[in-house]
C-alpha cells in the first residue's frame, strides 16, 4: 500500500475534498492510498457533532465535516493518517477499521515505550494514564489520538490524529470529542521526542502491515460493543 505526504501546513478544506474526489471517482480495482498530512490550524466538527462543543475558538475556523465523532482541533506538531481504504473488497467492516487504527496507533505508542497507552470504554480513540505524564496518583486518562470515518458505498476515508509535539492550548477551546474536562496530549509531554514526519512514517506501516492482513477481519468480541460509538454513513 502506498502512502505519501500532502503539502504541510495543509488547509483542511482542499484535503477533505480531495478524499471525497478520490472516493467518488475510485473504481473496483483502485489502489487504496494512505495520505499523511499536519494540518493548519482547524476545529472539525463530526457529522453529529454538537456545537455546543465548541466554547471559545477565537481566531480558529470550525469546519462542519462528513466524518464520525464530535468535535477536535488539528494543528501543526499533529500528524494525521487518512486511510482511503475499500472495505468491501477486503471485507472489512467500519466498526474493525476504527479498531485497526487504534491498534495501528497502541502499537506504535509500545514501541516507544507507552505500554499504558489503552483505549476507553465508550470513547474511540488512544489514551494515556496520568502517570505517564508524572501524575504517579493520577487515575485519569488523557487523549492523544482521535479518529473518525466515513463511508461512501463500501469506500472509507477520514483516519486517525495523533499528537506528537504541539501547542495544545486549542483544545481547551473545546471539549475535546464531546467530553468535557479531558485532558489532551502529546508524545512530546509523555517523554517521546520524534519529528511528525517519523511518527506519521511508522504509523504508515503499521497500518499497511495490518490492512495487508485484514481480510474478513472483525476486532476482538469484548471491544465489538465499544467500536458502535462511531456509526458511518453509508
Amino acid at each position: 500500500m502506498q502512502h505519501r505526504w500532502l503539502d504541510r501546513p495543509a488547509p483542511y478544506l482542499p484535503v477533505w475534498q480531495a478524499m471525497q474526489d478520490f472516493t467518488q471517482k475510485r473504481q473496483p480495482d483502485t489502489a487504496d492510498e494512505l495520505w499523511l498530512v499536519e494540518h493548519a490550524p482547524v476545529y472539525t466538527l463530526g457529522q453529529a457533532g454538537r456545537p455546543e462543543h465548541v466554547l471559545n475558538p477565537r481566531h480558529i475556523p470550525v469546519v462542519r465535516s462528513n466524518r464520525g465523532g464530535q468535535v477536535t482541533y488539528h494543528g501543526p506538531g499533529q500528524v494525521i493518517l487518512y486511510t482511503l481504504v475499500d472495505l468491501r473488497r477486503r471485507r472489512v467492516s467500519a466498526h474493525a477499521l476504527v479498531h485497526l487504527l487504534e491498534q495501528t496507533v497502541l502499537d506504535l505508542l509500545l514501541q516507544c515505550g507507552l505500554s499504558q497507552a489503552c483505549r476507553k470504554l465508550g470513547a474511540p480513540g488512544v489514551y494515556v494514564p496520568q502517570s505517564a505524564l508524572n501524575h504517579p496518583q493520577g487515575t485519569q486518562l488523557a487523549k492523544i489520538a482521535a479518529l473518525g470515518v466515513k463511508v461512501h458505498k463500501g469506500c472509507a476515508y477520514h483516519g486517525v490524529a495523533l499528537n506528537v509535539d504541539m501547542d495544545l492550548t486549542p483544545f481547551l477551546g473545546i471539549n475535546p470529542c464531546g467530553q468535557a474536562g479531558l485532558q489532551t496530549v502529546d508524545l512530546a509531554a509523555c517523554g517521546v521526542h520524534c519529528s511528525v514526519v517519523d511518527a506519521g512514517n511508522a504509523l504508515a506501516r503499521i497500518f499497511s502491515a495490518a490492512w495487508e492482513s485484514a481480510t474478513d477481519f472483525s476486532p476482538p468480541r469484548a471491544t465489538r460493543h465499544l467500536l458502535t460509538a462511531i456509526e458511518p454513513s453509508t
